[in-house]
């Protein structure tokens, strides 16, 4: 089943079992960069997941809605990311999440239960992000995530992340900081560095290594992440 509207030009799809029996579910936002929702939603499905519902949004500008702060490009032909994730943290909490609740409560007959954020790349360095701005998540996937970002392992631990977290899943490829790229190839030593200080604050967290680079079955990894955070 699932169910689409438009919030500020961002796409967002509500993905969820025909006939479910539990009327109380944890509900997934995952931020992607195109329309992955469906086939990570049926990736979940053949890992076996607990039932849970998901919220596609898509449509997003990338380089500006996931980034926390601005910083220059990293490579010639990239572009500069201009760290707009406050507000789209605003438009999500306040606009997406409650029209989306609304339709799982009113239309689905769900009650919700918790809410993850989820994302890979840049998406999964904003769903750790997000937990430093609103207190609304209670379960995180961040895959493949961009902890390359300039100045976040600062960030992390000069701040404090929301009470209500309680699972960080982590992950990356073994090939991902195997690149000529001084920047992007300290992503597994801040990845991991990040997973040890979450678990030292008392939340449940895991690294996670996959075979291959970056661009590798990224929606397989998502899917795990999911998996793994329902626990």
């Amino acid at each position: 089943m699932c169910y689409e509207f438009i919030e500020q030009n961002r796409k967002v799809e509500i993905f969820s079992r025909d006939n479910l029996e539990k009327k109380e579910l944890p509900v997934v936002i995952l931020n992607s960069y195109s329309d992955e929702g469906k086939d990570i939603f049926d990736k979940c499905i053949s890992l076996k997941c607990k039932d849970f519902i998901l919220v596609n949004i898509s449509n997003l500008d990338w380089n500006s809605d996931m980034t926390p702060w601005y910083s220059k490009k990293i490579n010639k032909n990239g572009t500069d990311f201009l760290g707009k994730a406050d507000e789209y943290i605003n438009v999500l909490v306040n606009e997406i999440i409650p029209k989306a609740s609304k339709y799982i409560n009113e239309k689905l007959k769900i009650n919700i239960d918790y809410y993850i954020i989820a994302g890979y790349s840049l998406a999964g360095l904003f769903s750790v992000y997000s937990t430093y701005r609103t207190d609304i998540f209670k379960r995180v996937v961040s895959a493949s995530g961009s902890f390359w970002y300039p100045d976040f392992i600062k960030f992390a631990k000069n701040n404090k992340i929301s009470f209500n977290v309680e699972k960080i899943y982590f992950s990356l490829g073994n090939k991902e900081s195997k690149v000529r790229n001084e920047v992007m190839s300290k992503v597994e030593k801040n990845t991991k560095e990040l997973e040890k200080y979450y678990f030292k604050l008392g939340i449940k967290t895991i690294y996670e290594e996959n075979e291959g680079n970056h661009f590798n079955e990224a929606n397989t990894r998502i899917a795990k992440g999911i998996k793994w955070v329902l626990k």
